[in-house]
């Protein structure tokens, strides 16, 4: 693959993206070797000078790296390779490194934030140098993270991609319509959302959505199964992305709700394929059938669904009838994908195992992370309207949701207690701060010492997965503000934290890191909510 423009991969340099460095600097430095003018000056016809502007920033900082470097030579005859960027553009990274960065975005982010490659053919792909750099990169933004490199070793996990996004972002070119776009733009709104940039994630997962129609993907003449169960598979990740990217920051989703595409086959024989196989779908008879990202697709349905009857709940201020018909209805969607799944896919930890001992622990943990986070939002508003008496409708509402919670909780502590299946991707963060509220209201109303106990336990357990994850992504700041903001209205309000208005509907949904400073009071119908709250037939509260 040709060489972009040299980095510094060995200059003993920090990583550090400088995106405006070429501008700000006229020659880009170092030269390729052998080259009589560097590509900026080459580009605009440029006497090159091959240096820096005496006395400038670049040429003291290059003095620095130079002395540096001097300094470690004498002292170590082998000073640990670390890297760094001189502008927007990057060479690739050593091809040892690059297998190991192609391996761990697969193990910790593919199929659990989104499915858009076939890994076999992809790696292959990636050790005969035949992936576009720009695919790359924004692969690199993703997993350098994770990487115990010693080329990455001076940088902070949650910067190390950083450099890596620009670099990608400079290669992308929306005019190419083409399905390596579209998977680099679904890679940088992975990399956006694990940042909390919302808007910046819905912008990229718009431009691939709209570039998946101009293209109809599904129907797209291929040349092999392989190729065209792959472009099923994008269509669909598209469509999932859009629910809740769409959600997040109040826009439209822009892909269409009934369409007539597929659903993806079996992971395990979608991973079987190859390019040269040309017939119908290969008979697997040990594949005990794992339609994940199916299922996945199907429950992403109802996260829809979900979705808009909560909003219109806080904009339509449902309660009575209205209220209770609609939880009935999405409680049985819910509950006919719960019995509709394969035996082997029922929540047991049988079938948690088998599914690790074939590498798809993480993906099988993704499924439900979704199942019992999107129960969580259906029944989260009922966890302020609990009554004494058993037989209220928001008393059995609010016991699936500490239920979804405390499943929830389990699933992922059975994950990082599974060498190999931890779940480490940056949505973790934010469906563990949501269980963790459950949590609280235990804490806070609850009159059984045992499961006071129980609750108490897990918000320790899912504080020490917060601190396990926050050295990664950003992104943890912001869902672990958004704890102690919500913390903070329950001393205030009790159980008027969990009625279900604007605040909490965007507490629940987004990924905003300015919760905390952003006072529920502030919200204009809570005072009204919380009235009307007290007032509901379905919904009785007690005075504290």
């Amino acid at each position: 693959m040709a060489i972009l423009v040299p980095a510094l991969w060995n200059s003993g340099g920090p990583l550090v993206p400088t995106s405006d460095a070429a501008r700000r600097r006229r020659c880009i430095w170092p030269a390729k070797a052998g080259a009589t003018a560097c590509e900026y000056c080459s580009s605009r016809r440029l006497r090159c000078v091959q240096e820096p502007p005496e006395g400038g920033y670049y040429h003291k900082r290059q003095s620095r790296l130079q002395e540096t470097s001097h300094g470690e030579s004498s002292t170590s005859p082998n000073p640990l390779p670390t890297l760094a960027f001189t502008g927007p553009h990057v060479e690739l990274p050593p091809m040892p490194l690059r297998l190991e960065l192609v391996n761990l975005y697969f193990d910790y982010i593919h199929d659990q934030f989104h499915s858009i490659f076939h890994r076999p053919t992809f790696v292959d792909s990636v050790r005969d140098d035949k992936v576009s750099p720009a695919v790359l990169l924004a692969i690199f933004a993703l997993s350098a993270r994770f990487s115990t490199s010693e080329l990455l070793g001076e940088t902070d996990p949650r910067d190390r991609g950083e450099a890596f996004r620009t670099a990608s972002e400079s290669l992308l070119n929306i005019r190419d319509i083409s399905l390596e776009t579209i998977q680099v733009c679904v890679l940088l709104g992975g990399y956006a959302a694990g940042h909390g940039e919302t808007d910046v994630e819905n912008l990229y997962y718009n431009l691939a959505g709209r570039m998946t129609l101009t293209l109809d993907l599904p129907n797209k003449h291929v040349e092999s199964p392989l190729e065209r169960e792959l472009n099923i598979r994008i269509w669909w990740t598209i469509c999932m992305v859009d629910v809740w990217s769409s959600t997040a920051v109040k826009l439209p989703r822009i892909m269409p709700l009934d369409h007539p595409v597929p659903l993806p086959m079996d992971e395990l024989t979608f991973l079987s394929l190859t390019p040269t196989f040309a017939g119908g779908v290969p008979n697997n008879p040990s594949t005990f059938g794992t339609p994940l990202l199916a299922q996945m697709i199907k429950l992403n349905r109802v996260l829809s669904q979900v979705n808009d009857f909560n909003k219109r709940c806080v904009a339509e201020r449902f309660e009575g009838t209205t209220l209770e018909l609609g939880i009935q209805s999405l409680s049985l969607d819910m509950e006919r994908w719960l019995v509709g799944l394969p035996y082997n896919m029922r929540d047991t930890p049988e079938n948690f195992a088998w599914h690790a001992s074939h590498g798809l622990g993480r993906f099988f943990t993704a499924v439900y992370l979704g199942y019992y986070y999107y129960g969580q939002l259906l029944y989260y508003q009922f966890l302020g309207a609990e009554a004494a008496d058993s037989m209220n409708s928001s008393h059995v509402y609010a016991d699936r949701c500490k239920d979804h919670a405390a499943k929830l909780c389990e699933m992922v502590y059975r994950s990082f207690d599974t060498p190999g299946s931890e779940v480490l991707y940056s949505m973790v963060g934010h469906v563990l701060v949501i269980a963790s509220t459950v949590q609280i209201h235990t804490l806070l109303f609850s009159g059984d010492e045992m499961q006071i106990r129980v609750s108490r336990l897990r918000l320790e357990r899912n504080f020490e997965i917060l601190l396990h994850l926050r050295p990664y992504w950003s992104s943890v700041d912001s869902a672990m503000s958004r704890l102690r903001a919500f913390h903070q209205t329950c001393l205030k309000r009790n159980k008027a934290s969990f009625i279900l208005d604007r605040w909490l509907l965007r507490f629940l949904i987004e990924f905003s890191p300015h919760m905390e400073s952003e006072p529920r009071e502030t919200d204009p119908d809570y005072a009204a909510l919380w009235s009307l709250s007290k007032e509901s037939i379905l919904a009785p509260l007690s005075s504290a």
